[in-house]
């Protein structure tokens, strides 16, 4: 997401940082770069020039134009007002004065309704919450199994409307239903279109007068860019959407959709799907999302990941460890397993400052299977003291690892360095806590 967009906006960024002096012409001609990237980005024409004006307007000021940093001033005045336009701050869900939260997903076919409605429940488990799921789409075929078969994986309980011919009698039980079994949440799956059309909204309208729900959320994929607006709009109008999904944030969106929803419609982007695991629904915090368009990074959020991924118990366990230099092979393989947790390992790249190039050129995913291969070809006498393994030794473990001695040779010489490192870095008190947080990341060795 954003790669095209990042890499333009990445150029002519570094054009203005690279001067000591700036002149409004400078300035000027920088932004028309920058309004060209983002209509390429399918942002909405007028969103670009209202935010193309507004970086102008602050930009060209005597304050900048002759500080002793001017290029890197309008690199935070781009930053700021890209935040600005998506939202500055994260907007929390709702939450109802008395429970159960009562959330609407609505949406075109296709968009991912069942899916993030699947992936919210989650969310609310791993907060402590009780959620339930209702299945208001009776029009598509399997769709109540599909969220059904959700539930179950998840163990989140699912009402069953066998019997029910109407959505919003669907909608009523279910309510109903989550009360008596004393749920916190209850998530509503409604049926979608191919396009939209006034049964829908209908139907929708009538769902929201019955329940109230507490949240209207449309649920849009990001790679349709600005037609994710126009659909914002429509809902907006119908039922008064309250915030908007945007799933597939992970896939080759130009970024249009992100950038425009908010200050096209008013209404906030809340969460967003970055991937198939069901933990792959992510706040959206637009201050992270500007540092990540603009090559940044977004540590916060690397963190966050790291810390939902592993428990506070284990990290201390793991520190200790590094502490009395027992650290060894089968805790890195289960370091490993913890980083794939997280998500991809390009995206993980992506969100540290200055490893954005890294992610695209290097790093792969297929990088940690062949680490962990080898490792699992090993003894557990050879995981847990790895200067026994010799070059017979190695031998084995190549073949049985479908890897050559060299891979092997290299694993060992990095996982000595990343031991030292570890050691070294967990000497600094709080730096230690925060290392420990982003542990998967030692997961990289050579990188």
């Amino acid at each position: 997401m954003f790669e095209n967009l990042s890499q333009r906006l990445e150029g002519v960024l570094k054009k203005l940082r690279g001067r000591g002096k700036l002149t409004e012409a400078d300035v000027k001609e920088a932004l028309r770069e920058v309004r060209l990237a983002l209509l390429e980005a399918d942002v909405h024409f007028q969103v670009v020039k209202d935010f193309v004006a507004a970086v102008r307007e602050r930009a060209v000021g005597a304050d900048v134009l002759k500080s002793l940093t001017p290029g890197q001033q309008v690199v935070q005045i781009v930053h700021e007002e890209l935040a600005a336009l998506m939202g500055k701050e994260a907007a929390p869900l709702a939450r109802a004065d008395q429970p159960p939260t009562v959330i609407l997903l609505a949406g075109l076919h296709g968009s991912g309704k069942t899916t993030t409605a699947g992936k919210l429940a989650c969310r609310y488990r791993q907060e402590g919450k009780r959620p339930y799921l209702v299945p208001c789409d009776l029009a598509r075929p399997a769709a109540v199994e599909q969220l059904t078969a959700l539930g179950r994986s998840l163990e989140v309980p699912v009402f069953d409307p066998s019997g029910m011919q109407d959505a919003v009698s669907v909608a009523s039980g279910g309510l109903e239903a989550a009360r008596r079994e004393g749920a916190d949440v209850v998530i509503l799956d409604s049926a979608g279109r191919h396009e939209i059309d006034e049964g829908l909204m209908a139907e929708l309208q009538r769902i929201c007068q019955e329940v109230q729900p507490d949240e209207r959320l449309l649920v849009a994929d990001a790679m349709t860019g600005q037609q994710a607006v126009s659909l914002a709009k429509a809902f907006h109008e119908s039922v008064e959407i309250t915030g908007v999904v945007l799933t597939k944030m992970d896939g080759d969106a130009r970024g249009g959709a992100a950038l425009s929803v908010r200050a096209a419609v008013g209404v906030p982007i809340k969460l967003v799907g970055v991937g198939e695991r069901p933990e792959a629904l992510e706040t959206f915090h637009p201050a992270r999302v500007a540092s990540r368009i603009l090559g940044m990074g977004d540590v916060l959020s690397l963190i966050e990941r790291a810390e939902s991924a592993v428990s506070a118990e284990k990290a201390e366990v793991l520190a200790e460890k590094v502490r009395t230099d027992s650290f060894t092979l089968e805790d890195f393989r289960d370091q490993l397993r913890q980083l794939k947790k997280m998500g991809p390992l390009d995206e993980l790249l992506e969100m540290i400052p200055g490893m954005k190039k890294l992610a695209g050129a290097q790093a792969q995913d297929g990088d940690l299977a062949k680490i962990e291969a080898v490792i699992n070809s090993m003894t557990p006498a050879e995981r847990r003291d790895h200067a026994i393994i010799n070059g017979s030794r190695r031998r084995r473990i190549a073949q049985g690892s479908g890897t050559t001695v060299q891979d092997v040779n290299q694993l060992l010489k990095q996982f000595s360095q990343m031991k030292k490192m570890m050691k070294l870095m967990t000497r600094g008190g709080r730096k230690k806590r925060a290392f420990m947080n982003l542990q998967g990341m030692p997961g990289l060795p050579g990188r």
